[in-house]
């Protein structure tokens, strides 16, 4: 990129060099013209006649007025009036003349003068217009290289996404099999194995089996249903509560309101972008704080999520690269929370996740923004 605009620069430099050198040299030429016209009119040259005639016709490209001193035209020549009344035409050309070059004053015959305007050649003008002509391509092209790129990169991220979930999904679903298998065998084998136990372990089967089934939907398009907003963030409180420290509080404000509000979600996967905000905040608290979350409606289309956290903050410079794959505060970790939880909301469900607002020591909003049904 820096190098293309290396190009324009240098590009718009030179040329505008030569347009400089360019209007010196019309300007000399049309100083020829006038000298030109002035030997003719003069009643004592005895040159050659013809070859001046030459010198005035040579002149196929610059527009020329000759008017007297008073104004009045009394020539022209290169000029396209075409649809232009005389007067009127003659009147505001040569006022447009006097704005781009200053007139050549001569003296025509012997105490009267006249004055030669002149505006630049269709030549000069369009080298003048050229660089920039120049830049505009140079700006689109790396336009499009850039969005190209970007929808190359995206589509490569997408295929590494869904081959990692669908590959993972299959990694865990042979152990799974297998751990289905061995609880029933306990169950019937007469071990005596007592029944919390085994409860605890059906427990964490199903957990698997969830986690399973949102990798495999990471890798397809995920189907959408309607849901009690309160039964989906309720589930995944109660989830998080239960796996967390009772220096953690973690609440819903408003119930009256979450009863009556319906959401179109994947309730796997929007559950686990719930689960990974709460997750990330309890880590921000050093396992001692509060999260909570508040409901908003307004007139847009939109209903608003707000997870509030007493954390230790985001700074403002990293409040957008939280969300990029690989950034993380742990010491383990992949940094794949929040960067899943983006492309749940955003690429599945067709909403926003962002940053609200986070003071440093005080705490941090994320907003999920979903749209109505």
């Amino acid at each position: 990129m820096t190098f293309a605009f290396s190009i324009g620069f240098f590009s718009l430099w030179y040329t505008n060099g030569l347009v400089n050198k360019l209007e010196l040299r019309e300007r000399a030429k049309i100083a020829t013209w006038a000298d030109a016209t002035r030997l003719i009119a003069s009643p004592n040259f005895e040159g050659d006649v013809n070859f001046l005639f030459k010198i005035i016709e040579a002149n196929t490209t610059i527009p020329v007025i000759l008017t007297d001193e008073n104004g009045l035209v009394k020539g022209s020549r290169n000029l396209d009036s075409s649809g232009y009344n005389g007067n009127n035409f003659m009147r505001d050309k040569i006022k447009t003349m006097e704005l781009e070059n200053d007139p050549i004053e001569i003296e025509y015959i012997v105490g009267q003068n006249i004055k030669i305007y002149y505006e630049n050649s269709k030549l000069l003008n369009q080298l003048r217009i050229y660089p920039y002509f120049q830049l505009g391509i140079i700006a689109l092209f790396l336009m499009i290289s850039y969005f190209a790129f970007s929808y190359s990169r995206r589509s490569e991220q997408n295929k590494v996404w869904a081959g990692m979930s669908k590959e993972t999904a299959h990694q865990l679903g042979t152990p799974i099999s297998s751990l289905i298998g061995w609880v029933d065998y306990l169950k019937e084998g007469g071990y005596n194995v007592p029944p919390k136990i085994i409860g605890e372990i059906n427990h964490d089967l199903e957990r698997l089996n969830l986690i399973t089934e949102r990798f495999s939907k990471i890798g397809s398009e995920p189907s959408l249903s309607i849901h009690s907003l309160y039964e989906v963030l309720n589930e995944s409180i109660s989830y998080i509560n239960s796996r967390t420290s009772d220096k953690v509080s973690i609440s819903i404000k408003d119930l009256e309101i979450l009863n009556n509000i319906q959401v179109a979600v994947n309730k796997p996967l929007f559950a686990w972008v719930i689960e990974n905000l709460c997750k990330n905040a309890v880590d921000a608290m050093n396992g001692e704080g509060k999260i909570w979350f508040e409901v908003f409606e307004n007139d847009s289309n939109f209903l608003f999520i707000d997870v509030h956290d007493t954390g230790k903050g985001i700074s403002s410079n990293k409040q957008k690269t939280i969300f990029k794959p690989g950034y993380t505060t742990k010491k383990r970790g992949w940094g794949l929370g929040l960067s899943l939880a983006k492309r749940i909301i955003e690429n599945y469900h067709k909403g926003k996740i962002y940053v609200k607002s986070s003071d440093i020591g005080v705490g941090t909003i994320f907003r999920i923004e979903l749209r109505k049904i």
